[in-house]
């Protein structure tokens, strides 16, 4: 008597792969973990690069681009790293260098001088290797007994698509075909190197290549002026207190809308500091890094919301809107990166009060303005969590919540700048833009102004004396 199969035509294994396909020999546990560590290196150093070149990188869309990418490298990093711990690994040895080739190329990446470069390295050379690299683990390893190191690797080649195909988009922008001509040697330099490391994954035979350092002969020196583009033509604009605006209950809420979309494009200001946080703060456990990015994108998308509710209202910003940077300038220059963080974590837990982003949500609610109620409502989110990361990380160095308090509050007031003086440097007249970017948005929305709205004005004589009151309302 034959006995019936029960599962009729299901797949096996719980659809992870055939039959056949786990039967393969795959790779060993020792051997897994060494391409993994190699993995693991490779995405700090990344994070790394994207992470210091924040703040220096002038062009606002590549800003951007960085804090995401930075953000995707330190979740991997984490996610390796959680992986190689399961894996009979304790000490781990995940801060020993895999190999000294390695170490140059990415040496060499994080020093290129030019952001055209830059992009040469990490999205023609460093990305496609580490891409290449994960998909020959997959294609090697048994996808049943290593299926968690198989998940992380598929998740991760997601997002290192992505952002391979955003280099690509953006090379030929940046570099045209002499530039890229005058790069061969260097781009030799890093083949070499990989060569010599016995590629990415050190699988292959390790070759014998010259290499000698080119743009890191100099030790590298991390760049924290925070840089903008063209589209920023008056970076020390104080003319405009936008908390003066949302808090005087005689405004209605529809131009308050407005003003909110303008604070969240400055929020451009808080990945520059935070990457300087990031950068000057070592020996932390990687949670702290994975957090503090997550943080430092979250500001960046802050930004881009902004960016685009004033593109749905049809308004071009950059003629309109003088987006200043004189936070991260000022605490870039001026406070070491636990004051930095101090200052942050004072801001943050300000915002959390009744008057802080919910009031801001309630006011886009009210504002008839769609989108302005939806990147309010995941702003006030994203905040909640910061201030929960602030908790995490910042509180613990204090005996108590006060003193964590305190010590944010005085090191703020020591950056409390004396805005004339750009005045006197001819940097800028704090010129008010307010009425002709509420007029630009009355006429695309064929209303006329309301002139109470129009007259609004802050000298820019108020603005330092508010600067504290500003904090602690957001």
């Amino acid at each position: 008597m034959t006995t019936r199969n029960p599962s009729g035509n299901l797949p096996p294994l719980a659809g992870v792969c055939t039959l056949e396909e786990a039967q393969r020999p795959g790779l060993p546990v020792e051997e897994c973990v060494r391409r993994l560590k190699r993995f693991h290196y490779t995405l700090k150093r990344l994070h790394q690069v994207f992470n210091n070149r924040i703040s220096s990188e002038p062009v606002y869309e590549l800003k951007m681009a960085f804090s995401l990418h930075s953000h995707y490298c330190a979740e991997h990093v984490a996610a390796l790293r959680k992986r190689i711990g399961e894996m009979r690994e304790p000490p781990l040895g995940l801060e020993t260098l895999p190999d000294k080739h390695l170490e140059i190329f990415f040496d060499e990446i994080l020093a290129a001088p030019t952001t055209g470069e830059l992009f040469l390295g990490v999205y023609e050379v460093a990305l496609p290797s580490l891409r290449d690299a994960l998909r020959q683990h997959l294609a090697d390893t048994n996808p049943l007994a290593d299926h968690p190191s198989v998940r992380l690797i598929r998740f991760a080649l997601l997002e290192i698509n992505e952002m391979i195909a955003l280099g690509q988009a953006t090379n030929d922008s940046l570099l045209d075909t002499d530039q890229r001509a005058e790069t061969e040697g260097w781009l030799g330099l890093l083949n070499n190197c990989l060569a010599n490391a016995g590629g990415l994954d050190g699988t292959a035979e390790p070759a014998q290549q010259p290499v000698g350092r080119q743009r890191s002969a100099k030790p590298y020196q991390y760049d924290s002026v925070p840089r903008r583009d063209a589209r920023f033509p008056d970076p020390f604009n104080m003319g405009v207190n936008a908390e003066a605006f949302l808090y005087d209950e005689q405004y209605p809420p529809e131009p308050k809308a407005l003003m909110m979309f303008y604070k969240r494009l400055r929020e451009i200001d808080v990945p520059e500091m935070m990457s300087s946080i990031i950068a000057e703060t070592p020996g932390k456990p990687w949670g702290y890094y994975r957090d503090m990015t997550r943080q430092l994108w979250d500001e960046a998308r802050h930004a881009m919301m902004g960016e685009v509710g004033f593109v749905n209202l049809g308004i071009d910003w950059p003629s309109k809107v003088m987006i200043n940077h004189n936070w991260s300038l000022a605490l870039n220059a001026q406070l070491t990166p636990m004051e930095r963080h101090a200052v942050l974590y004072f801001i943050e837990q300000g915002l959390m009060p009744r008057t802080g982003k919910r009031f801001e949500w309630e006011v886009a609610r009210d504002s008839n303005n769609p989108l302005s109620a939806l990147f309010q409502d995941y702003d006030w989110a994203d905040e909640v969590l910061h201030a929960r990361i602030g908790r995490d990380w910042y509180l613990p160095e204090f005996d108590n919540p006060k003193a964590a308090i305190d010590y944010g509050d005085d090191c703020w007031s020591r950056v409390l700048m004396d805005w004339n003086q750009y005045r006197k440097d001819s940097k800028t007249e704090h010129r008010n833009w307010w009425p002709d970017l509420y007029s630009a948005a009355c006429k695309a929305r064929n209303i006329e102004p309301d002139p109470n709205v129009m007259r609004f004005s802050t000298s820019y004589e108020t603005v330092r004396a508010d600067l504290r009151a500003i904090s602690a309302s957001g």
